[in-house]
């Protein structure tokens, strides 16, 4: 049985009804159970006037209920807003907000909150879901996903990702992080089952590991960086994960080392790279991470574009992407929509900002960012959000923060520098402070005084400054 997203409604009702669907934090659901919910879900749903392209914001973490919430809303052609908890209430409201929808789902009540605002329908029709990101001016920023983009993110899934039929999805990744998205589509439109795993589950690693194996868990899906803090048990690996098929990564680099001491605990599994924005629909290039591609190549490629679309580098070293999958718009922001999308021989282009170059055969390479755009554990964060939330303490002038990274590049944690005349020090709760409009992530773990801020020869802050006096000084 599966979920067919084209039409909104389930199809091969009469295979494996039995079978369990959604494997949730808090209860389990097999699909006939799934089907039932779904209908419950739509109905409550519809009395509510939610209908066709009609947005709903879905709260909550890794209850069986926000698939459910899901469904409903593709079955209801009504683009869902998923919002994990790790977002402070100030924060998912200002994103229901942005999105101008009438109702909130709470997930872990079951239960629909109206917000007072009418039930209008969303500027672009047939949207799948809305998702917001980080962004430079302190908003987040809606990114628009059409129906077609996550079709097409489903047939890709099912015909090149050797996941094989029926698999067992581990979701790990909060669904307000488009990474989840992989693994929910490929759910809903090839079936099988999803695990739902909570931040409490995957916080004891031992116990975490004894439920992907019970579950007997074919696909893992997460950043680099989780499937790192793993190899400390001796119980990641294939002897005690011995359904494991492929390893499938996406939201920030995979660093070599990681990929080659995976390939030598899963002998059978496959490690698959992938990359793309959350603006193309979770990703758009792939390659199979084989001993070849090991002994050849470090760091690692990201591989060659999905069917139906176009990836390039551009003259400046800009990676662009072309196809159906490429997101509709941020919404309402059409200062945004112009410096970023494209049109081309018909096709929606979007301008990565990342940096990349072209290997032999179309293989693509990442190099960077050419803006100050970062990616944390997999989350994707604009600096100067923190910036602003930052100049928002007491007494705080002036802010930076800055990145720390490991000698492979990627960043392990943030600090920051402020500037404070005539006082003397930040106020104690400031983590506090900043959590209130800040999810976890994106709050520092330091915050240090400055006399002033260095700036570079262009005039902005020099964050490559501030990272070496920070180290000078911790050395």
């Amino acid at each position: 049985m599966h979920f067919d997203i084209a039409t909104g409604s389930f199809a091969d009702c009469g295979s494996d009804p039995g079978r369990a669907a959604v494997v949730g934090a808090d209860r389990t659901l097999s699909w006939e159970e799934f089907r039932r919910e779904v209908g419950r879900w739509v109905a409550e749903a519809k009395g509510l006037g939610i209908g066709a392209d009609i947005p709903v914001v879905i709260y909550g973490h890794k209850e069986a209920e926000f698939l459910v919430a899901m469904a409903g809303c593709l079955s209801l052609k009504a683009p869902f807003v998923p919002v994990d908890t790790i977002y402070p209430e100030e924060r998912m409201q200002r994103i229901a907000s942005i999105v101008q929808a009438p109702v909130i789902y709470r997930t872990a009540e079951a239960a629909f909150r109206k917000l007072g605002q009418a039930a209008l329908p969303t500027v672009e029709k047939d949207l799948a879901y809305v998702i917001f990101t980080s962004g430079s001016t302190g908003e987040p920023k809606g990114v628009q996903i059409g129906r077609e983009g996550v079709m097409g993110l489903v047939d890709w899934m099912r015909d090149c990702f050797r996941m094989g039929d029926a698999p067992v999805y581990m979701n790990q990744a909060p669904f307000s992080f488009d990474l989840s998205m992989y693994e929910v589509f490929a759910f809903f439109g090839i079936g099988g089952t999803l695990v739902l795993n909570s931040r409490e589950q995957a916080a004891e690693p031992e116990a975490y590991l004894a439920r992907l194996a019970r579950e007997r868990i074919n696909v893992w899906v997460s950043t680099p960086s989780f499937a790192r803090q793993q190899l400390l048990s001796k119980q990641f690996d294939g002897a005690h994960l011995p359904d494991l098929k492929v390893f499938l990564f996406c939201g920030e680099v995979l660093p070599h080392s990681l990929a080659k001491r995976l390939r030598e605990r899963f002998p059978a599994a496959q490690v698959l790279n992938t990359y793309g924005p959350t603006e193309a629909t979770v990703a758009t290039t792939w390659v199979f991470i084989d001993d070849a591609i090991l002994e050849r190549y470090d760091p690692l490629p990201v591989g060659h574009a999905k069917p139906e679309s176009v990836v390039r580098v551009a003259g400046d070293g800009e990676i662009e992407i072309l196809g159906p999958h490429v997101m509709r718009g941020y919404l309402n922001r059409p200062e945004l929509n112009a410096d970023k999308l494209f049109l081309e021989s018909g096709q929606r282009g979007f301008r990565t900002g990342d940096l990349g170059e072209m290997g032999e055969g179309g293989l693509l390479f990442c190099r960077g960012r050419r803006d100050e755009q970062i990616k944390l554990n997999g989350y994707r964060i604009e600096l100067q959000e923190i910036d602003k939330a930052l100049q928002k303490l007491p007494g705080v002038s002036g802010s930076a923060v800055v990145p720390l990274r490991r000698p492979d590049g990627s960043v392990a944690r943030l600090v920051a520098y402020v500037t404070m005349p005539g006082h003397g020090a930040p106020a104690s709760d400031w983590k506090e402070r900043l959590a209130a409009s800040l999810p976890p992530y994106m709050v520092p773990s330091e915050l240090l005084l400055a006399p002033d801020l260095p700036v570079s020869t262009n005039g902005k802050i020099d964050r490559k400054a501030l990272e070496q006096a920070y180290l000078a000084r911790s050395n």
